[in-house]
């Protein structure tokens, strides 16, 4: 039973036998990593000739060492070899000259239904075989980029017909809503990146969070090839308000159809209630006309985009990594149109899981993020966290004591 480095190919190979691993594992971020200024390694472990455990780390330096993460992984193919991959991976960390190990599992520790209900119990035995190790434990955190709760849905029996009668009561009138604007949907080129970065960065303003530079796009874009998608939903007025018309224009034929049924029949109460309801929608597409013509004031007859988001593919899942929309636009609900695009191509490349990634593991009523998420009625992955492992702790404590003073 030995811990090798594997070469690219081999890795690969390896992938490919499994059923499940994250896009964060895979030699396309191995790539964005290298970009980015990281040291990648493949590590395997091998019994009797056969790999059995295999992951992705990935070290920069720090003061006195390195620091070593393993995110997201490691890759498993049998389970009862798990505690003695992470047994060598601590030895091959201090034989490196690491000082601070990160592993970040992808394994479940507990599934929720939609709403946050518990559905699974608690896997304590990966936490045991960390801290057993001499992992520290962060603990169960909470929050978009600490806590490791995942929205996911199983497309595994769906096709593009089904999908909508997959999605929750509010969703199915969400989606079809959305479509009905006329939005369309296309893929960013590398030289249209600063699109979405324009995108991502009015986001990350108005949320009060830190946004990507522009080079990590590109990165990406290079790493990942026709693997990912930087798509964006774009909306032309024009033809938004032709086609608002024509919808309105069938609605008054209907209204003065009923007009002349009530000559024949006055006391039809069901005739009158259409009536009513007709008059109403058509004062709303009134109201929608005017807003439509603003907008062509503003930007004319071009397609404007309204949202952005960036999706990957592998064999085993599809992703939703970032995103962004424009507050002006909110109306018509790009994300939405957005989301039932990669799924209808996941299903189209016959991939089996999405990952809508990260909401805050809070449920009571207070994640948006959440709240769209549910509209595609999948369920919640609470993975455990962060383990630390310090080879030479000592060292550790005594350069991080150092650093303290320095920064007072």
């Amino acid at each position: 039973m030995t811990l090798e480095i594997l070469g690219e190919q081999e890795y690969q190979v390896y992938l490919d036998t499994l059923e499940s691993y994250s896009t964060f594992q895979t030699t396309q971020m191995a790539a964005l990593l290298q970009k980015r200024g990281n040291e990648t390694t493949y590590l395997g472990l091998r019994v009797e000739g056969e790999l059995v455990v295999a992951g992705l780390v990935f070290t920069q330096p720090m003061t006195g060492g390195q620091h070593m993460d393993l995110y997201f992984g490691p890759n498993v193919k049998d389970y009862a070899y798990l505690q003695d991959f992470y047994q060598q991976l601590r030895d091959y960390a201090k034989a490196n000259g690491v000082l601070e190990l990160v592993v970040d599992p992808y394994e479940s520790y507990q599934e929720f239904d939609t709403n946050g209900n518990p559905i699974s119990e608690p896997d304590e035995k990966q936490i045991k075989a960390l801290t057993d190790l001499g992992f520290q434990y962060d603990g169960f955190k909470t929050g978009y980029t600490d806590g490791r709760w995942h929205y996911v849905k199983d497309l595994s029996g769906l096709t593009a017909d089904t999908l909508h009668k997959s999605f929750s009561k509010k969703g199915r009138p969400l989606v079809k809503k959305a479509l009905s604007f006329g939005i369309k949907v296309r893929p960013l080129t590398r030289d249209e990146l600063p699109l979405f970065k324009d995108i991502t960065s009015s986001t990350s303003d108005r949320r009060n969070y830190d946004d990507k530079p522009l080079s990590y796009y590109e990165y990406f874009y290079d790493s990942f090839g026709d693997q990912a998608e930087f798509m964006v939903a774009t909306l032309n007025f024009k033809d938004y308000l032709e086609h608002l018309s024509a919808d309105q224009d069938k609605l008054a034929k209907k209204i003065e159809k009923l007009q002349k049924d009530l000559e024949k029949n006055p006391n039809s109460e069901k005739k009158h209630n259409q009536i009513r309801e007709f008059t109403s929608q058509f004062d709303t597409f009134t109201v929608r006309k005017e807003e439509a013509q603003a907008f062509i004031d503003k930007y004319g007859d071009e397609d404007v985009i309204l949202s952005g988001s960036l999706f990957v593919y592998t064999p085993v899942e599809a992703i939703y990594l970032f995103s962004g929309s424009y507050t002006e636009f909110n109306k018509f609900y790009a994300p939405a149109v957005l989301q039932d695009y990669v799924m209808k191509e996941a299903i189209k490349r016959n991939i089996p899981f999405y990952n809508f990634f990260g909401i805050q593991g809070v449920f009571d009523g207070s994640d948006g993020v959440l709240r769209f998420k549910q509209n595609f009625n999948g369920y919640i992955i609470h993975r455990p966290g962060l383990f630390r492992y310090y080879p030479n702790p000592t060292k550790y404590k005594v350069i991080s004591t150092i650093k303290k003073v320095l920064r007072r």
